[in-house]
């Protein structure tokens, strides 16, 4: 069976090609930490601490309240709808002690979006915070999931040295349509003993979204996770006595593996912000003398605009690394001049739940994807005959390994299509354009599926236009990115308006109607007016052009 093993001369030094995972549930990696590490932090949250033994007891007690008070069972859904928070790892962890499979969900959602999903998922419980209670309020009852409301405020210290977002420390509100958070623990109800098989039983349903601007939940199993959350440990070093700043979204497959599982897994802790805050993250880096920060660029932009940045201590740092979108050569120049440290850039996909490519922490290359991880396989193809490329040629990135998702929930179709054989393994197709070099080394070129990056964050075209045409101005609309300084690129709508809408709509009014209607990363930051959209001969609307021209322009 032909393999890829260009990259092979570039491994890191040390680290085995093959990674022997453990053949357990995720939920094994708490109780075995838990065991060893009783009295050490997991996670620290404003200034608050959790030790690993209460973490485990919180976590069964919550998913024997799930299964004893609500019926949660094997194979039922529980969504999470929290910003970063110890009860979002509280209740992903319940969820798979009860068997379950946790739906993690962007909490920038808007009832529209969260309806989809839970029609999709149909999960029997929802875990929410109260600051986005307001938004799945309309979705529980009959036919949807009974709720779990929460409070940040409930895992803060007494008193906090550190800054924190209102929402954080508002105290929890009466809500009647839901259980209290505390209610549920403090039924110290102890869970039933569930048996679950690594490698078939899915741990996880996680939304993208696709071309079509229909969500899509990606299918993994308790091993799946396990190969990324395991790899990404070992990649960067990550070891009992590491601490982490967790930046990044949880629900998001960065977070979630990289802030989370490879933590849990290692006895590490992690280092909590429900918020980006440059000057937050300066201090905790400081005061927890953090030793792993995975991140997205804007964020290393951010931080190394802050003068304290400069006379800061950055020895504590071992590991400074992520993705989303390309570092910019400046900006990883200062990094390194700063800290000592190259800028890990990796590659993945919510489909690959986090990294199939990274870079070496020792010859790492800029503005680059990195080589294939552990066990992955990837090539480049042409995505219109399947053939083969060799080094150099553009073409599609596909990828095969054991971290690659079953398929997509309830779309067998969409599956099928995104997946190719080759050598006899089963590939999937990412979308993304790119090449190799002779060295093994992965780049990205271009998109072949049509998708704006705005800061990290995935925006689909299509699915910002199906919520533009709802709006009664609206006759025609053409989503495509414009370039940004700040997020690399950020949404634009050029807008084609009715006639009897010409003369009293402007820009703002578009801006401001779709902030109530989609999350705020998905919102048109640039609204263009114009009196047709190009077409093909076919009649399709021709956005490939309108980018170009945007491009041109700037």
């Amino acid at each position: 069976m032909t393999v890829f093993t260009r990259h092979f001369s570039n491994w890191p030094k040390k680290l085995p090609r093959h990674l022997t995972v453990p053949a357990t549930s995720l939920v094994a990696n708490l109780d075995i930490s838990a065991r060893r590490y009783p009295d050490k932090p997991a996670f620290v949250y404003y200034g608050a601490t959790l030790a690993y033994a209460e973490l485990k007891r919180q976590v069964d007690a919550l998913a024997g309240y799930m299964q004893q008070r609500l019926g949660v069972t094997r194979g039922d859904r529980v969504l999470l709808f929290m910003q970063n928070c110890p009860q979002f790892i509280i209740a992903c962890y319940a969820a798979w002690r009860c068997g379950a499979i946790a739906v993690p969900t962007n909490p920038m959602n808007v009832t529209a979006e969260l309806r989809s999903k839970i029609v999709d998922a149909t999960p029997k419980v929802a875990v929410v915070a109260q600051d986005l209670f307001a938004q799945i309020a309309p979705l529980l009852g009959p036919g949807g999931p009974v709720a779990i409301v929460t409070a940040y405020s409930e895992y803060l210290p007494a008193e906090s040295k550190y800054p924190m977002p209102e929402f954080v420390s508002e105290p929890l509100r009466a809500l009647p349509q839901a259980t209290p958070w505390r209610a549920a623990l403090d039924a110290e109800l102890l869970p039933n003993a569930v048996t679950v098989d690594p490698r078939e039983d899915l741990a996880i349903v996680l939304y993208t979204s696709g071309t079509t601007g229909e969500g899509k939940g990606c299918m993994h199993t308790h091993h799946s996770v396990m190969c990324t959350a395991v790899g990404s440990a070992v990649w960067s070093g990550l070891h009992t006595d590491s601490v982490v700043l967790c930046s990044v979204p949880l629900f998001h497959v960065t977070g979630l593996q990289h802030c989370m599982n490879n933590v849990v897994y290692a006895g590490a802790t992690t280092v909590i912000m429900s918020r980006w805050d440059k000057q937050l993250a300066l201090r905790l880096i400081a005061d927890y003398r953090i030793s792993h920060w995975t991140n997205i660029p804007t964020m290393v932009v951010d931080v190394l605009s802050a003068p304290e940045a400069l006379r800061m201590d950055w020895s504590s740092m071992s590991f400074i690394g992520g993705g989303g979108a390309s570092m910019p050569e400046a900006i990883a120049q200062r990094l390194l001049e700063l800290t000592g440290l190259a800028y890990a850039e990796g590659f993945g996909s919510t489909e690959s739940i986090s990294q199939t490519h990274w870079n070496p922490t020792s010859g790492a290359r800029k503005q680059c994807l990195g080589i294939p991880v552990f066990d992955t396989d990837s090539r480049v193809i042409d995505p219109e005959t399947l053939r083969e490329l060799g080094p150099g040629e553009v073409g599609e990135i596909i990828s095969s390994g054991p971290q690659i998702m079953r398929g997509y929930w309830n779309k067998p179709e969409a599956s099928a299509e995104a997946f190719i054989e080759l050598d006899g393994k089963r590939f999937f197709r990412t979308g993304d354009l790119g090449r190799y070099d002779e060295d093994g080394y992965f780049y990205i070129v271009d998109r072949l599926k049509r998708m704006i990056n705005a800061a990290g964050f995935k925006v689909w075209p299509a699915e910002v236009e199906a919520a533009m045409y709802a709006h009664p101005a609206v006759q025609e609309a053409c989503i495509i990115a414009a370039p940004d300084e700040r997020r690399g690129e950020t949404v634009k709508a050029v807008i084609v308006l009715k006639p009897e809408h010409r003369a009293s709509t402007k820009p703002e009014d578009i801006i401001a109607w779709s902030r109530e209607q989609m999350s705020a990363y998905k919102v048109p930051r640039i609204v263009e007016f114009v009196e047709a959209l190009p077409r093909s001969p076919a009649g399709k609307i021709q956005w490939r052009l309108l980018q170009e021209q945007e491009f041109s322009r700037a």
